[in-house]
């Protein structure tokens, strides 16, 4: 999966269509960044973004829609309902997938600060990017609002992180950040008593309830500030209300960091909480799109909880997360729409065809799908054939000792037929890049090296997507092996057959590495290559003899 960042910028502009379409065009121009949504507010005469990509598209277009807004947006003239600071009021990165923290807080400093530099604009860092404590919070930054904007620019220990200390009257200020990803979740309830579902809100909500006396009186400390008994959970902020469309009441929260309180703990949390006030919990509701984790995490801690092992393939897991939790209840949950990575999704178009039409496919004159992309699938049959193994152990009697290897084995089985899934097209897409190098044109000197250097990329690309094949085969015969040596006596066959096929991988891969170095001029590169790959062709074949010889012994052949 590629690397992807979330931004949701907010600008202060929800009632002219012009304006709003112009930042969204802005916003979307960028190749490879998908503006999944627009949400315009005309009472808070502010539009809320969402834009999804890799990292550097993300804030290209960023920083695309903050300059359109300079462009459109007077904020001398601006009213609304929402606190507002700017014209680009505030725009947080979000991790993904594949992406740390920490990256996206040096994503949101990279774009401040050409807001800054570019736009005279200044920039305020807030949560995770935010410069000291006292600047992370961003209700306490936006504090006064644009009318007392210049008033605390004005003010030293309020100098802008980026950009100039000095008010910009049209376009105002704006606040970068990053933060977590936030999950509008709602819980549904068999009763239509808002009071109830808000009863259990307080009890799981981080800040909890103010604390009562005996006779019901509200509990203040000597400064006067009422007192607080903490609700369950962490980064959760929930109230109760009813949904008359639905004709019954929910607990709807807002999950700040799902890292902190994973959504099936908030719906464990919450059921538990419904069941003391003789509630039953009929389902729950996502409110927009969620990353594929959470939903993994979910799949995975209902399975284990029936006793079975997590080491199923995403969809399933995706599959037992919406049954468990009821989240198609008052709406289809369609994971290609909901899920984030789902509109990210490489495609493989190899992967995707029916068995027989692959057979047919590589049988034909095309010289793609070949040995490289054939190597590959019998790598990730291998991974997929041990994680049977497993999960066919797994809660089996007898086998109890054995039950928390293979079930996390499962687990790394799953990702593994996964990757080396995807490198049946990578190998296909390597070997026409291959073929499009040759194709440049060679008219001129320039043309010539233009075209050697690409050749010479190609090819090196090419080796190394079936060396990538050939280590992750190696693996796969490990996970063959704890089959072999763990798993269920009865299945010590498939076991077998996951080495073999997963042995063939990785010499077949070897192959494929050692025809596409005669094309490679750096020879350095040439060693490395052929030496890396003759090693993984001896462990290949050592660890796969080992594999066959413990089954033998099992089977008695």
């Amino acid at each position: 999966m590629a690397r992807l960042v979330e931004c949701v910028p907010n600008f202060s502009e929800g009632r002219d269509r012009g304006v709003i379409d112009a930042i969204a065009q802005a916003l979307g121009s960028v190749s490879g960044v998908k503006l999944l949504d627009v949400d315009p507010g005309a009472d808070t005469n502010r539009t809320v973004y969402t834009l999804v990509g890799p990292p550097e598209g993300v804030a290209e277009a960023a920083f695309r829609g903050a300059m359109k807004a300079a462009e459109l947006i007077d904020m001398t003239v601006h009213k609304g309902a929402h606190p507002r600071m700017g014209a680009l009021d505030v725009c947080p990165f979000i991790p993904v997938a594949d992406i740390t923290m920490a990256e996206c807080a040096e994503l949101a400093k990279t774009v401040g600060r050409r807001i800054g530099a570019e736009l005279q604009i200044p920039v305020y860092f807030y949560e995770h990017a935010a410069a000291s404590e006292e600047r992370r919070s961003l209700a306490a930054i936006r504090a006064g609002e644009y009318e007392g904007l210049a008033e605390k620019l004005a003010t030293p220990a309020w100098a802008p992180d980026a950009g100039p200390a000095r008010f910009n009257a049209r376009s105002g200020g704006t606040v970068v950040g990053a933060r977590e990803f936030l999950l509008a979740y709602n819980v549904n309830l068999n009763t239509r008593d808002r009071r109830l579902a808000n009863e259990i809100a307080l009890n799981i909500r981080e800040g909890g309830r103010a604390k009562r006396d005996a006779g019901g009186e509200i509990l203040r400390d000597a400064g006067g500030t009422s007192l607080k008994v903490p609700g369950r959970l962490k980064a959760v902020r929930a109230i109760g209300w009813y949904i008359e469309q639905y004709r019954q009441a929910q607990v709807s929260i807002n999950l700040l960091d799902y890292h902190a309180s994973p959504l099936h703990v908030v719906f464990e949390t919450a059921r538990e909480e419904a069941e003391k006030l003789g509630l039953i919990v009929t389902g729950s509701e996502l409110v927009g799109l969620t990353p594929l984790s959470p939903m993994l995490e979910a799949g995975r801690y209902f399975l284990r909880k029936q006793g079975k092992s997590a080491g199923v393939p995403e969809r399933e897991l995706v599959e037992i997360a919406v049954r468990s939790m009821g989240l198609d209840q008052v709406a289809p949950f369609d994971p290609a729409k909901k899920i984030i990575e789902s509109h990210f999704a490489p495609a493989a178009p190899l992967m995707s065809m029916a068995a027989a039409r692959f057979v047919d496919e590589v049988s034909t004159e095309s010289p793609a799908p070949g040995g490289g992309s054939v190597a590959a699938l019998m790598g990730s049959l291998g991974a997929a054939l041990a994680t049977m193994v497993a999960n066919l152990t797994v809660g089996k009697k007898g086998y109890e000792g054995a039950w928390a290897d293979l079930a996390a084995m499962a687990e790394r089985g799953q990702a593994l037929k996964d990757r080396l899934a995807r490198a049946v097209d990578e190998d296909t897409d390597a070997f026409n890049r291959v073929m499009e190098a040759m194709r440049l044109p060679k008219g001129t000197p320039e043309q010539q090296a233009e075209r050697s250097r690409a050749i010479e990329a190609a090819n090196k690309a090419a080796a190394d997507v079936p060396l990538q094949t050939a280590r992750l085969c190696l693996e796969a015969i490990d996970l063959a092996d704890l089959a072999a040596r763990k798993g269920n006596r009865s299945s010590a066959s498939d076991a077998g057959v996951a080495a073999l096929a997963s042995r063939a991988g990785a010499e077949g891969a070897a192959l494929n590495v050692r025809i596409n170095l005669a094309g490679i001029a750096d020879e350095a590169f040439k060693a490395s290559a052929a030496e890396a790959a003759a090693a993984l062709e001896a462990d290949a074949r050592r660890l796969c003899d080992a594999v066959l010889a413990r089954v033998a012994a099992v089977i008695g052949a």
